[in-house]
Order: structure tokens, then C-alpha cells, then sequence
């Protein structure tokens, strides 16, 4: 019997397409208070009363565009990823989601059930950038669970890997093939947070965006930084890539209310590149490892359609690494990170 137990953890997705069930999933995900950081009360009255009701429908339409008859392309490539990791390692692999199904105790009882004797679960919160709404939330509700239901194993966690050589080189290979197509730029947009986020995450309270280059100055903070991970990453990717400077840049997607989030806004660029003589763009979310409704209904669709409406030519979205061998690799190596 394996001593060790291994879960994905993913965001997560609806059951199903039906209103009822994105009404459930929106509602789960907007009162984490890690995401929406407002007086619990407040956030109620906000999620229950304004924001789900009147998005559950726009949003279970979004859904309907993606979906798969195999279900929800998240939860399929999740499932994928599983299984590709699985036939890499000896110890038992499951997936969970921070939101939705599979629950992180049904993933956590699955590993019990295939290895009673289980000593160690190593959760990967499968976010390459530290986020209180992504990383640490997912971090944060496993402990939470592994508390309450007394489980007798130790939970390890991989931290984020926005800078590890394993997850640039896949990065970087998933992206190359699509570099022999002419383009005029290349965006890495990645979800947005709002900046009150990087604030609150920021040990000294006073570095991160302090000034224009606070991302560029070593500081400690950095390890929590989502601008400063962000920012790692595609300079990373983009010398890997030999990429001139003036031919990728960087954005910020999947804004929700009026609140300043870290910009410049993907959807805003993207109306204003063609103006600039930009006519042929590829566009790549690393934040994302796998494609999602960010990714194939607001990134194919809604932003296609903004960038050939302002005038683009040629709009090329680079699919997620989702279960490509050289990322499947790079993650079997990060466990050893595992802390």
C-alpha cells in the first residue's frame, strides 16, 4: 500500500449547464471570502441578492458555448491530467476542486479508500502564481477540511512554481509551434485580482505597488506577489522564446465589479491594438493550466470578437498546456517541492 496520496486541485466548475447548478457553483465562489473580501453580510446581500441572480443566466449560456459531451472542459482535462501523472508515479492520484465536485474530503476519502495506511496527502493547488483568491483559498479550505474530519494523514503543498524551470520550459514549448505563424505581438493575459489583493498579501504592508518598478526591486514580498509572479513568468517565458520586447507585453483578464484590478485590462487592449497597427495577434493565459471558461469562452470567443471588431486580422489562441507531456513531466517533478 502507497504511504503517499497525491491531489490536483483545480478551481472548479458547475455540474452542469443548467441555471440551478452555475447558480450554485457562483454562489459557492463568490462568498469565499478570500475572493469577494467584503463584510460577510455585506457579501451576502451582494451575491445572493445581486450578483448571482442576475449573472447565473449570462454565465450558464457562457457555459453551454464551452461545454463538452464528456462534461466540462476542466473537469475532463483535469481528470486527463490525473491520469497522465498517474502513469508516472507509484502513489495514488486524485483530483479536487476548490468549488463544485469532486469536494476535496471525496478526494481525500478516495486516497484513504485505495491506501487505508495513508501518512502523507500532497495537495497541488494547480495555480502557477500566488493569489488569495486562487492559491490560498485552495490551500487554506484543504487544511480546513483535513481539520474537521480529523483525517490521521499530514497534508504537504506544493507552493507556486511561477518561476520553476520545469513549468517555463513546458510553457515555452506548448507556445513555440505557434510562433511560426506570422503575428505582431503575442499577450499574456492572465486573470486579474483586485489590486486591494496584492495589497493585503504584502507582509510589509508598504512594497507592493509602491511605486512603478516595486515588481523589479528584491524584496520578500515577492513570494506573495501576484504582479511580481506574473511578471517573472513572462519574462521568462519571452527570453526562452528570444521574443523582441516590443513584440509581447502582458494583461489582466476576467474583471469583476467596479473596484481597481491590476491592469492594463485584457479586454481594454485588445480593443485599442488594432488601432495601433497590431493586426495579427496570439494570445496565451499561463495563468491557467488548463483551458477553462476564461480561456475558451472569454478568451476564443468574447475576445476574438473585440479584436476583429477593432479592426484585427488575426486572432490565434494558444490552448493550455492541459495534459501535454512535457507539463505532465514538470509536474511530477514539482511534488518534490512538496512542503
Amino acid at each position: 500500500m502507497a504511504k503517499k496520496g497525491i491531489v490536483l486541485m483545480n478551481l472548479g466548475s458547475p455540474d452542469s449547464t443548467e441555471v440551478k447548478d452555475v447558480r450554485r457553483y457562483l454562489d459557492e465562489f463568490l462568498m469565499d471570502g478570500r475572493v469577494l473580501d467584503t463584510p460577510v453580510l455585506w457579501r451576502a446581500l451582494l451575491v445572493k441578492g445581486i450578483i448571482v441572480p442576475f449573472r447565473a443566466p449570462k454565465s450558464a449560456e457562457a457555459y453551454k458555448s464551452i461545454w463538452t459531451k464528456e462534461g466540462s472542459p476542466l473537469i475532463v482535462i483535469s481528470e486527463q491530467q490525473r491520469d497522465a501523472l498517474q502513469a508516472l508515479v507509484d502513489e495514488p492520484v486524485v483530483i479536487a476542486m476548490r468549488y463544485g465536485n469532486p469536494t476535496p474530503w471525496a478526494a481525500f476519502d478516495e486516497l484513504m479508500q485505495k491506501s487505508p495506511d495513508l501518512e502523507e496527502v500532497v495537495v497541488v493547488p494547480m495555480y502557477p502564481h500566488y493569489a488569495m483568491s486562487s492559491y490560498e483559498t485552495a490551500v487554506e479550505y484543504a487544511k480546513k477540511v483535513h481539520k474537521e474530519k480529523k483525517y490521521p494523514f499530514k497534508l504537504t503543498f506544493v507552493p507556486p512554481f511561477y518561476n520553476e524551470p520545469g513549468y517555463i520550459d513546458a510553457l515555452t514549448e506548448s507556445i513555440r509551434p505557434y510562433l511560426n505563424e506570422e503575428y505582431d505581438q503575442i499577450v499574456f493575459s492572465y486573470h486579474g485580482i483586485p489590486e486591494r489583493h496584492v495589497h493585503k498579501t504584502d507582509p510589509s504592508g508598504k512594497h507592493c505597488l509602491g511605486n512603478a518598478n516595486c515588481c523589479m526591486q528584491d524584496n520578500p514580498a515577492h513570494a506573495f506577489c501576484y504582479r511580481h509572479q506574473i511578471i517573472t513568468t513572462t519574462r521568462l517565458v519571452a527570453e526562452k522564446l528570444n521574443i523582441p520586447k516590443e513584440k509581447y507585453s502582458f494583461s489582466f483578464q476576467s474583471r469583476l465589479g467596479r473596484d481597481e484590478w491590476l491592469k492594463p485590462y485584457t479586454a481594454v487592449r485588445l480593443g485599442e491594438m488594432p488601432k495601433e497597427g497590431i493586426k495579427k495577434l496570439l494570445v496565451v493565459c499561463p495563468a491557467f493550466v488548463a483551458d477553462c471558461l476564461e480561456t475558451l469562452e472569454e478568451m476564443a470567443e468574447e475576445g476574438k470578437e473585440i479584436f476583429l471588431h477593432a479592426g484585427g486580422e488575426k486572432f490565434t489562441l494558444i490552448p493550455c498546456m492541459n495534459s501535454q507531456a512535457a507539463w505532465i513531466g514538470a509536474l511530477k517533478n514539482l511534488l518534490q517541492t512538496a512542503k
